[in-house]
């Protein structure tokens, strides 16, 4: 089973939720943890991983062969992210616009085009306390998180259970990190910017066809809109959290609540049962 864990805006708690969840559950299930928010992955700050291999991410760009090139502008044209400009006497490349997509490679009418690595990020994996642990480091300034995520989806393909802490928001990389996911945990607060990034969240989830659900944290501030909208729409509140400052300490000094504080366990195994009937009463509808 995958299961993301999003939100529409940011400092909800998904890492707080992310690594509990994974802490939970480790003693009885095989998991994997996968830090998806390559731009400021900070998973390993609760977990403490040992790290035990890494590897760049690289994508293809375009190189041109000045030589050869006419300086048509055919590239340039079917190059969708404006990555090239064709001058009278040569071409500029932008290589941080590229989607390493190959058409101008595969379209130049010279075959004056190749494709060498650029990296752009790096992945790294080890053990967390039990935990196949993965992350994804973006290089500083690309503008381009996807590829990064997508190599930290495939490093390595498990038959246990698979956590992704999803940066937040509702963008390309929001959108690439849940994709293919069983369930989209949503972590939200009972405010008006929580409520209105959830309902965000909640369109994003449901254009991919994904089920979700909500974890309400910090409870007791706010107002209830959060709680009117999800029973509005018919979206199930699994797991509330409240502010509370003995969690904020803990959190403050990078102990995950299920850790400093033990008894919260059960309340992410009954979550996580709680997905799994879901997701279970979903797959079963689906196959009538």
């Amino acid at each position: 089973m995958i299961i993301s864990v999003a939100s529409g805006k940011g400092g909800t708690g998904k890492t707080l939720v992310s690594t509990s969840l994974a802490l939970s559950l480790k003693d009885n299930q095989k998991i994997q943890l996968l830090d998806c928010d390559v731009e400021e992955p900070n998973d390993y700050i609760l977990l403490k991983p040992v790290m035990t291999g890494s590897e760049p991410v690289n994508m293809l760009v375009p190189v041109i062969d000045e030589e050869k090139c006419t300086h048509c502008g055919k590239c340039a044209k079917i190059c969708a992210y404006h990555a090239l400009a064709v001058l009278t006497d040569r071409v500029m490349t932008f290589l941080e616009l590229c989607h390493s997509c190959g058409a101008c490679s595969y379209l130049c009418p010279e075959e004056a085009i190749s494709e060498e690595p650029r990296q752009t990020g790096v992945l790294e994996w080890g053990d967390a306390k039990g935990i196949s642990f993965i992350h994804g480091i973006l290089n500083v300034g690309e503008a381009m998180a996807p590829p990064v995520i997508r190599k930290v989806k495939e490093r390595f393909p498990y038959d246990g259970i698979s956590i992704r802490d999803v940066s937040p928001g509702t963008s390309c990389p929001v959108v690439e990190s849940i994709k293919g996911s069983d369930f989209c945990l949503l972590v939200t607060e009972p405010t008006p910017f929580g409520l209105n990034d959830l309902i965000l969240a909640v369109e994003m989830v449901r254009k991919l066809e994904i089920p979700c659900g909500v974890v309400l944290n910090r409870a007791g501030v706010g107002d209830a809109g959060v709680e009117e909208y999800c029973r509005k729409e018919k979206i199930p509140i699994l797991l509330t959290i409240p502010l509370d400052t003995d969690i904020a300490h803990l959190y403050s000094r990078g102990i995950p609540l299920a850790e400093g504080m033990p008894q919260w366990k059960n309340n992410f195994i009954h979550l996580f049962n709680s997905i799994k009937e879901i997701v279970d009463a979903r797959n079963h509808s689906l196959k009538r």
